[in-house]
């Protein structure tokens, strides 16, 4: 086609670019390589495990002993990095598990970076899978610092009736969010990677980071991340649901596109490498909007609902499995991500 000339058929016949595979492969527009791609792997406190999450066809709860030999397999995959989830023995109102220097994810880190060195591991920064009532920071609402019966719904000595959302206190939260980045940075982590939505998160990692001569570390902010309907499978394997109200009030409303394009700049602005929109398929107009601005990596996270929606559709033979991952991830590398978190990883890695 040649621009400002009015072609058609039968000139033009389109389909002799789709007449054979070789055909397409040649003009092929959008490729999915496995060096797009993140595998996110589940750790938790024991020994010897390798326990199937019910809620995760084909994913597993390993222990800190056990999660090399996983990180070798898609080492040898061709998948350069893996995003780590650390699910504790104990939980309790600060999630301070998250930052101890044993911590699960701390231990897995030093097992995986010795059998694997040049495998990137990226680290989950929140708080959400370690506090007691299941929110991503400190929690103003449950009594930890009790705030006026009359602000903000509460009810008398400061605790939330139930259905009110929770507030989390944003400043507090985002020292508590530096002190467990650092602990992954000093037990060897590559990339962390904030998901708790707090603002400023950023800008505080990126001085703890720089003050402690981790200045290598990357951030991949979980920059755009909307309250969403699509975490149920996750936060089941993490056991990190809300134990009231819901995560709104620092999460993004899905009906918002401009403020996702906001918290973008602001990220990057307080220093995040990468930026990342969560979730992928129903946000897909978000990765593309970012592309256009942004000249830096954008992440997509292909969450746990997206992920079983398509199998248990293929479970019940409505659709062929391996087609439709691949078309799914390619729609959102065609989106704009060059970086796709997916529990395809290795399926994917597999097949292409």
């Amino acid at each position: 086609m040649v621009k400002g000339v009015f072609m058609s058929f039968p000139k033009i016949r389109l389909r002799r670019l789709r007449g054979s595979a070789s055909m397409r492969k040649l003009v092929r527009e959008t490729s999915l390589s496995v060096n797009n791609l993140v595998y996110p792997l589940f750790v938790r406190e024991g020994e010897n495990l390798k326990e199937p999450i019910k809620s995760m066809a084909g994913c597993f709860h390993f222990s800190p002993d056990t999660i090399a030999a996983e990180a070798a397999e898609v080492a040898a995959l061709g998948i350069p990095a893996v995003l780590l989830f650390g699910l504790p023995a104990k939980k309790d109102p600060t999630g301070s598990q998250a930052w101890a220097e044993t911590g699960v994810v701390q231990r897995s880190i030093k097992e995986i970076k010795k059998a694997v060195p040049d495998l990137l591991v990226i680290t989950d920064v929140c708080l959400c899978a370690y506090t007691s009532h299941g929110h991503c920071g400190v929690n103003r609402s449950t009594g930890f610092q009790p705030v006026p019966a009359q602000r903000r719904g509460l009810a008398e000595g400061g605790q939330a009736r139930p259905g009110w959302p929770c507030y989390v206190d944003n400043d507090a939260t985002c020292e508590l969010l530096a002190k467990v980045a650092l602990s992954h940075a000093y037990a060897g982590a590559d990339i962390v990677a904030p998901s708790d939505m707090m603002d400023g998160r950023v800008k505080y990692i990126r001085e703890a980071l720089e003050e402690n001569n981790f200045r290598d570390i990357a951030i991949m902010s979980y920059a755009a991340k909307f309250a969403s309907a699509f975490y149920g499978p996750f936060r089941d394997a993490l056991d990190s649901a809300p134990a009231f109200g819901d995560r709104k009030t620092y999460q993004m409303d899905s009906a918002n596109a401009r403020q996702a394009l906001a918290e973008i700049v602001l990220d990057i602005e307080e220093g995040a490498d990468i930026v990342m929109v969560k979730p992928a398929l129903c946000f897909l107009d978000i990765i593309y909007r970012a592309r256009q601005r942004f000249d830096c990596p954008i992440a997509a996270y292909n969450v746990s609902g997206e992920y079983m929606m398509l199998n248990s559709a293929a479970d019940a033979g409505l659709l062929d499995k391996e087609q439709a991952m691949m078309e799914m991830l390619i729609s959102i590398k065609r989106a704009g991500a060059n970086i796709i978190i997916t529990y395809f990883a290795k399926d994917v890695a597999k097949c292409i």
